[in-house]
């Protein structure tokens, strides 16, 4: 099972193009902690991570490269060009084409006549073998499973390409030699040709002859039961869920949602963090904690317009974000006064008593003030 065989079959080059963009379009920021908070910072690192890791490639295309190696033969590599300690460039390196070996009990790359330290080389695995070398890669565990997928679409594609009509065998008395049975079956084979192309439904056969299929009817077989069992199994081989491939057999308004969450909260975070802690080693080292490089998912956590603008106004409410904060989520430019922490009025410490409101006139509210007398003149 070939890399380029697997992706033939869609399902599986959904899998691998949907993830590689998803993953490779999340914004990638670079942080610098002081006194305690974690300050965003611009620079040639924000460039090389967000928008150009160099002069060829884009972010994108790069995480898309890197991520392509991952979700097929298992492993995403590329090479740190660094000026001094710095980082100057970001190269990414064909992971078919790339031997790692350890010398010494260091790890060392070789691609293209060069060899390079596993400290100057990002390496982001599907899931690393016992040898601490070599790695899983989805299509080769996954073989047997895609193979299935591969063996019933040519099924299906040789069945359709010969009109919908199985394989036959032609039964009664045939004619003896081998040139003789040969004509006969030629003869035939003829017949139905011209009897599809003219189209008419039935063409005339020797008298004691008759036609059965071979082999088992698509319908009997569940054909199309099993090709929808083979998009869950290749789900499942990703642990997307299933509805990020096509399939919306078993889905609804409400469980596609909750799968749209499971994504979120059981795969990209997942392959985010990894990412994250591989990029903090290579970039900063291992005792360089004051910096960082991190991924911002507040994109794909948002909800419905409704749901999303009632959670940010319940933010501000509550002071968790300002309103020029909350604005930023929206792509929207700050305002004056913007900045500052709000809460509702009516929100106390438990067992006080809020402050009595003024009225018009300085004394109590209207609500509070006596009721006027009756009989009094004034009144």
């Amino acid at each position: 099972m070939t890399t380029e065989t697997a992706l033939e079959v869609p399902a599986v080059f959904d899998a691998v193009m949907f993830l590689q963009r998803m993953m490779a379009t999340l914004p990638l920021h670079a942080f610098r902690s002081a006194a305690g908070e974690a300050e965003r910072v611009d620079g040639d690192l924000q460039m090389l991570l967000n928008e150009a890791p160099n002069p060829e490639w884009t972010s994108a295309n790069w995480r898309r490269y890197m991520w392509h190696g991952v979700f097929t033969g298992g492993r995403g590599v590329s090479w740190i060009e660094r000026d001094g300690v710095r980082p100057v460039a970001i190269w990414p390196m064909d992971p078919a084409a790339t031997t790692v070996v350890r010398r010494n009990g260091r790890k060392y790359y070789r691609f293209g006549g060069n060899e390079y330290p596993a400290a100057d080389v990002i390496d982001v695995t599907f899931g690393l073998r016992t040898d601490q070398l070599s790695a899983y890669g989805p299509i080769h565990m996954g073989r047997k499973a895609i193979g299935l997928a591969i063996a019933m679409n040519n099924f299906a594609a040789g069945f359709f390409a010969g009109g919908g009509i199985p394989p036959m065998a032609l039964e009664g008395p045939l004619p003896q030699g081998p040139d003789a049975f040969r004509r006969a079956t030629e003869q035939i084979q003829r017949a139905i040709e011209l009897a599809r192309k003219a189209g008419r439904a039935f063409f005339g056969m020797p008298p004691g002859h008759s036609l059965k299929a071979v082999g088992i009817d698509p319908a009997k077989g569940q054909m199309t039961e099993a090709r929808l069992f083979q998009i869950q199994e290749i789900a499942r081989l990703y642990g997307l869920p299933p509805v990020f491939l096509q399939d919306l057999s078993k889905g609804t308004f409400a469980n596609t949602e909750q799968q749209d969450l499971q994504l979120v909260k059981h795969l990209v975070v997942h392959w985010a963090v990894i990412f994250e802690q591989e990029l903090n080693l290579k970039l900063f080292g291992q005792r360089r904690r004051s910096r960082e490089v991190k991924h911002n998912l507040d994109g794909l956590q948002r909800g419905d317009f409704k749901s999303r603008i009632e959670a940010l106004a319940r933010a501000i409410q509550t002071s968790q974000i300002t309103p020029n904060e909350a604005r930023g989520l929206e792509n929207r430019p700050p305002l004056p006064h913007g900045d500052e922490l709000y809460i509702q009025g009516a929100t106390v410490p438990l067992g006080t008593t809020a402050s009595a409101p003024i009225g018009h006139n300085g004394g109590p509210p209207l609500d509070q003030e006596e009721a006027p007398d009756a009989n009094d003149p004034k009144a």
